[in-house]
Order: structure tokens, then sequence, then C-alpha cells
């Protein structure tokens, strides 16, 4: 087993908020924020009075009377996401960028070159200031899981090393929402029964974790509560689901309000789907209501899909079927699809006309194939006049966006 921290997690503070204080200095030691009608990135100065994002814009201003909306600049936030990431290739090629504004690294072959990983943190936290005016947080640890973590508690413009012979040590006092896959609703299930530290956690048995949380999550987070990450730096990784969302606020669980939210999700994977012709079998959505509980469902298919109406609908019957299950719960917050079981090409099995009642469905069907030469007739219209050239009318007319499609497309790079 490796026993050097070696493992680097770089993550730009802030970024988007910082980006905008960078452009315009008149913003810096302000409260900011990006976005409107939601937010979408707060300075560490808003963040102060309790402003996050994807939180309401009105409930911003009332948290923070004197906050400063702004409208966001994306080609700035791509070129210095970039600019960013390439310093750290300037160490080490095993570099595995995971978002727009962070990364992993693995400096263990140039620590001959440039020192030791401590002193390579800082070199590039000196030079990521110095060259481009932002600030980084940088975590230093033997996994990647524990180098994640160091990072944000480095936060905001720090460096956390984490000595192996006392990574237990450091981790088991720290709070359990800290663990990678630990959101809201798991942490609040593990509060309830006491366990507030990663610590508490570890010390769990096994068989109340599997039952509180399922077998499959609750093996997975014991396994990092006790630093077992056995994932190495993935250079080239290989995509295999596409997903997007939308948070919605508080807004009734009405068709007039999921079909075109669904219509755009959709829109937005397919057409990535497509670009990369990986068409996928397993259609996902997940629906949030009012008390942040997530609930999702699935189905996976004959034959994989890219065309945008196929998949709408699908995530709309799953939708319906979620709504159906749960006929007491009459607000959502937020709506996802993903779509999993990628496949490796693109070839198209045609179908006879069997009558089926899915064949509308059917992306080899005579209507399914019609449906995904629309799509790539859109696909040549946005590519040549952009992507506001051409949609969906039912989106266009009806759906309010309180995200710009830019936003979410720098979060939607990996595929």
């Amino acid at each position: 087993m490796e026993t050097a921290a070696t493992i680097l997690h770089a993550d730009l503070d802030a970024f988007y908020a910082s980006v905008e204080q960078l452009l315009d200095p008149s913003l810096r030691g302000r409260p900011i924020a990006v976005g409107g009608g939601v937010v979408l990135a707060a300075s560490y100065e808003a963040k102060a009075f309790g402003v996050h994002s994807g939180m309401p814009g009105r409930r911003a201003r009332q948290l923070c009377p004197q906050l400063i909306f702004v409208g966001g600049h994306f080609k700035d936030y791509q070129r210095l996401g970039d600019a960013a990431i390439a310093v750290l290739g300037d160490f080490t090629p095993l570099v595995e960028r995971i978002s727009i504004d962070e990364a992993f690294a693995d400096v263990a072959g140039c620590t001959h070159l440039f020192g030791s990983p401590a002193e390579i943190a800082n070199s590039i936290r000196r030079r990521i200031k110095e060259e481009l005016g932002l600030p980084i947080s940088i975590g230093v640890a033997r996994t990647k899981h524990l180098a994640k973590i160091a990072s944000q508690v480095a936060k905001p413009d720090g460096l956390a090393v984490v000595d192996p012979a006392t990574e237990l040590e450091f981790l088991h006092d720290l709070p359990v929402e800290l663990v990678w896959g630990i959101g809201p609703v798991t942490r609040a299930r593990l509060v309830a029964n006491g366990v507030h530290t990663v610590g508490q956690l570890a010390r769990m048995r096994r068989q109340s974790l599997a039952r509180l949380l399922g077998r499959a999550a609750g093996e997975k987070l014991m396994a990092l509560a006790w630093n077992r990450d056995p994932r190495e730096i993935q250079m080239h990784r290989r995509v295999q689901s596409a997903g997007a969302q939308s948070a919605l606020g508080r807004q009734p669980a009405a068709q007039r309000v999921y079909r075109p939210t669904l219509r755009h999700l959709a829109d937005r994977i397919a057409t990535r789907l497509r670009a990369k012709s990986r068409p996928g079998r397993t259609v996902t959505v997940r629906v949030r209501f009012a008390d942040l509980r997530s609930v999702t469902r699935s189905v996976t298919l004959d034959a994989p899909i890219s065309a945008t109406s196929i998949l709408a609908e699908i995530a709309e019957q799953l939708v319906c079927t979620v709504l159906a299950d749960f006929p007491d719960e009459t607000t959502i917050s937020l709506l996802a699809i993903s779509v999993s079981h990628l496949e490796e090409h693109a070839d198209l099995q045609l179908e006879f006309p069997l009558g089926l009642e899915d064949e509308r469905r059917r992306p080899g069907t005579k209507l399914g194939l019609a449906r995904w030469q629309a799509d790539r007739a859109v696909d040549n219209i946005r590519e040549r006049f952009g992507w506001q050239a051409i949609g969906y009318g039912s989106v266009a007319l009806e759906l309010s966006h309180s995200v710009p499609d830019d936003f979410r497309k720098l979060a939607e790079k990996n595929l």
C-alpha cells in the first residue's frame, strides 16, 4: 500500500464569484452573487450571511440586503478554469480534472524535480495567484477522498497536508457531511441517529448502517470513513453517463411545471449524447420534494437512445410514476435526468413496424428514426447559428430559464 501523501486535490475558491471580483476590482471584499432569480454562486462575503448556490434570489436578498448580483462572464470562467488546471499539468502529467474549477493530481513521480508534495502544492497556489489572480485551496493526502476533504478544510485560500501517520485522527474529528457522497438527506438521516462526525460513522455497526442507508451505500461510506479509497488518477476518464438537473425552488407537482422542464433537460442531455455518438440504455429521473427528500426511478431499454423527444417522454413517464407513488407530495424543488450504460458507437438496429405499444419510443422504428433525424437537423442549425437559433416550442414558450444555459454547459463539460 502506498504510504506517502502524494495526491493533490486543487479547488479554486468560490470560483465564479472570484472571477467576477477579479474582472471588476470594485467588487472585491463585497458580498456578491452570480445569477438573478437563482444564486448560481456566491462570494465568501455573501456566504457569511448564509447565501449559497441554488438559493432563490429573493431569499438571498433577505439574508444579505447589500448583496450585489452580477450576470456572469462564462467565457472568462472557461478561460481561467482551463488556465488554472494547466498549471497543475506543468508539474505532473497525472492530472484528473473533475469539474471546471477542480482537479486531482499525483505528484509521486516529480518530487525529485520540484520538491515535496507540500512544496509543489505551494508552488501551484503561488503561480495561480500571481499569473491568474485567483485564490485556490489544495489538500494533500494519501488518497483521493482524503485529499478532497483536506482541500475543503483548507478553504479559503489555504493548504492542508495530511500526514499518513495521523490521517485517521485528522479524518475522524471532521463533520460527517465532508465525506464524499453524503448530501443533505443522508446527513439528516445520520444525524438523526446520533452520527455527527466521520469517527462516529466509522464506529457504526455495519448492519445498522446498511439498514439506514442500504447495503451498497453503507459499505462505500464505511470504507471512506476508514480512508479506504483505492481509486487512482484517471487522466482520460471515459464518461459512463450524462445528466442534467434543474432547481425549481418550490413549484407545484403539476404537468405544466415538470413537462417543459423535463423537455429542456432532455434537450441538453440528448444533444451531448448525439455530439459524442454515445446513445444510452438506462434513463433515470430524480425528483426532490419540498422537504429535500429525493426519489429516483429508472428504466433500462432494449435499444440505446439519443433522441430528445424519446428521452423526454420516458423521463416524464418516470416522473409520473414517482408522483403516483407519493400522492401526498404536492411540491417539487428539483428535477434531474441522467442517461447511463452509454454505447461506444451509435449503430442503429432498424425495426419492422409491428404495432408495439412503445413503437414511437423505439429508436429503430420509422417514427423513432424520424425523431432522431429531426434532432440532427436541429443540431446542425445550432452548430451554425448558435444554441438559441432553434428549439422546441414547449420549452421556449413554457419554461422560464432561471439558470443561463452557458452556466449549465460549464457544469456539463465532461461529456
